[in-house]
C-alpha cells in the first residue's frame, strides 16, 4: 500500500551538506570521519518518495556509513563543478557511481545549470543555427527542450545527440579519474543498456546512453553492476512511498522499495570484495 500524505513533504530528506559543497544531499548526514562507502548519482540513488532507498540499505546491511550523494535529476556536471564532494567520493573505502542520463550537462548546444542540472539555461547560437524556427526561451528543462527538438526534426535532432553521447563520455571519464580504483559502476534502469542507434529513444531512463558509451568508460572502474529492475518489482508500482496526492504521477514513474532492494542485493557483493 503507498503511504499517502495531505500535504507536501511526505518524507522528510533531512537536506545535508558535505564538506564545503553547496549542493544539499539527502541526509541525515554521514560520520566521514572514519571508514564509509559513498554513494555518487541521481534521482533514483537519492531516493525519492521511498523511505530507505538502496544507499540505506546498504549501510544497514554492511554496518558502515553510506553517504547518499544522490542528487535530484544530476548529470556528471553536478559533481565536477564541486570538488569537495568528488573529494569526499575518492576517499571513501569504496564509492558508487550510478550512470546518469547525457541531457543534463553543458555543451557545445546548450548549457546547464551548474548544481540543477536539468535547468535548462539557454541555446547557443550554434544551435539556434540548427533550428532557427524553435523559441529556445520556452524551455525550463532539458528533456523538455530535447523532445521539443526531436519533434521538429528527427535528423537534426541526432546531430546534437551524437555531441551529448561524446560530451558524456569525456565528462564520465574526467568524473571517474578523480575517484581512485575502488568504484563500482552502476546502471539502474527498467531495461538493459540498448545498442547504439541513430534514433534515440526518449522514454527510458538514463537518456541517450547505450552500451558502447558504457564501455567507452568501464576501463578504470573495479567493478560494473547492471541493475535491471524485474517485472516483480515493477508490478508493486508505488507500494511503500510516500508521497503527497499531487504527487502521485511523478512517483509513478521512480522506482519504488522493491526496486531499491534489487539494487541493494545486487551492490553489496560487489562492496565486499573491494572493502
Amino acid at each position: 500500500m503507498a503511504y499517502v500524505f495531505p500535504g507536501e513533504g511526505s518524507l522528510d530528506y533531512f537536506p545535508c551538506r558535505y564538506g564545503s559543497s553547496r549542493v544539499l544531499f539527502r541526509g541525515p548526514r554521514r560520520d566521514i570521519d572514519r571508514a564509509y562507502v559513498a554513494v555518487l548519482g541521481g534521482t533514483e540513488t537519492y531516493g525519492k518518495f521511498v523511505p530507505l532507498p538502496f544507499p540505506d540499505l546498504i549501510e544497514r546491511q554492511l554496518g558502515l556509513p553510506v553517504a547518499n550523494l544522490g542528487c535530484m535529476n544530476a548529470g556528471p556536471d553536478v559533481f565536477l563543478n564541486e570538488g569537495a564532494v568528488t573529494q569526499i567520493a575518492a576517499q571513501a573505502s569504496v564509492t558508487v557511481v550510478q550512470i546518469l542520463g547525457a541531457q543534463n550537462l553543458s555543451n557545445r548546444y546548450y548549457a546547464v545549470h551548474p548544481r540543477r542540472n536539468d535547468r535548462f539555461l539557454g541555446a547557443t547560437p550554434l544551435l539556434r543555427a540548427i533550428f532557427p524556427r524553435v523559441d529556445f526561451t520556452e524551455f525550463n528543462f532539458t528533456r523538455h527542450m530535447l523532445m521539443s527538438l526531436q519533434s521538429a526534426s528527427g535528423d537534426k535532432f541526432e546531430v546534437v545527440a551524437e555531441e551529448l553521447r561524446a560530451a558524456w563520455v569525456t565528462r564520465m571519464k574526467l568524473l571517474l579519474s578523480r575517484l581512485g580504483r575502488r568504484v563500482i559502476l552502476l546502471w539502474v534502469s527498467d531495461q538493459p543498456p540498448p545498442s547504439p542507434t541513430r534514433r534515440v529513444d526518449l522514454a527510458h531512463n538514463p537518456l541517450l546512453i547505450d552500451s558502447e558509451m558504457i564501455k567507452a568508460i568501464r576501463a578504470p572502474v573495479a567493478a560494473y553492476i547492471e541493475a535491471v529492475f524485474s517485472p516483480e518489482a515493477l508490478s508493486q508500482g508505488v507500494d511503500g512511498m510516500a508521497f503527497a496526492p499531487m504527487e502521485a504521477p511523478a512517483a509513478a514513474g521512480l522506482p519504488g522499495p522493491a526496486a531499491h532492494q534489487e539494487v541493494a542485493d545486487l551492490l553489496m557483493p560487489a562492496i565486499h570484495r573491494l572493502i
